[in-house]
């Protein structure tokens, strides 16, 4: 079961760059997970998934003595998944259809990748550490960088319409 969870489902098999398909596959899955389940169950969503990708993790790490594979990429789902809640959250409470945000959808995606690739400062630090919970962690940091990002240019749009 955690070599499901950490591959998600194989999606770390693909090739090319299976972080870079991690994060796109990301994508229609956050649509679909705050159509279902709304704004609380997509943060309720991220939390669960970061336990659960936390602990498949770590067994899956001591199961093949590696570390911080490239098939793991549960680790880019949850980084991605914090990119787009600032998304989630314009299109709830200006009640706009998510997928109308799709501009935004793409910079998401395109900033999460970036900060994942780069590592800057704490986020590179971290993915030094040999741990399971620094493999979540610094996908989690580089998605709350690139949150805030996206939040800026949400807020510069605004400002322009």
């Amino acid at each position: 079961m955690s070599k499901l969870i950490v591959t998600l489902f194989g999606v770390g098999y693909f090739n090319p760059a299976p972080g870079t398909w991690g994060s796109l596959i990301s994508l229609p899955l956050f649509w679909l997970i705050y159509e279902i389940f709304g704004l609380i169950g997509s943060i309720l969503i991220v939390v669960i998934l970061f336990l659960s990708g936390w602990n498949a993790i770590k067994i899956y790490s001591n199961q093949t003595q590696t570390h911080d594979s490239s098939e793991i990429v549960i680790d880019e789902v949850v980084g991605q998944f914090i990119t787009l809640l600032p998304i989630a959250f314009v299109s709830y409470f200006t009640q706009t259809q998510i997928l109308h945000l799709w501009p935004f959808w793409i910079s998401a995606f395109l900033i999460f990748r970036i900060m994942d690739i780069l590592k800057p400062g704490v986020i590179g630090r971290i993915d030094k550490v040999q741990s399971a919970f620094c493999v979540m962690l610094d996908d989690v940091l580089a998605g709350f960088f690139a949150a805030f990002i996206v939040c800026l240019l949400i807020g510069i749009i605004n400002a322009i319409i």
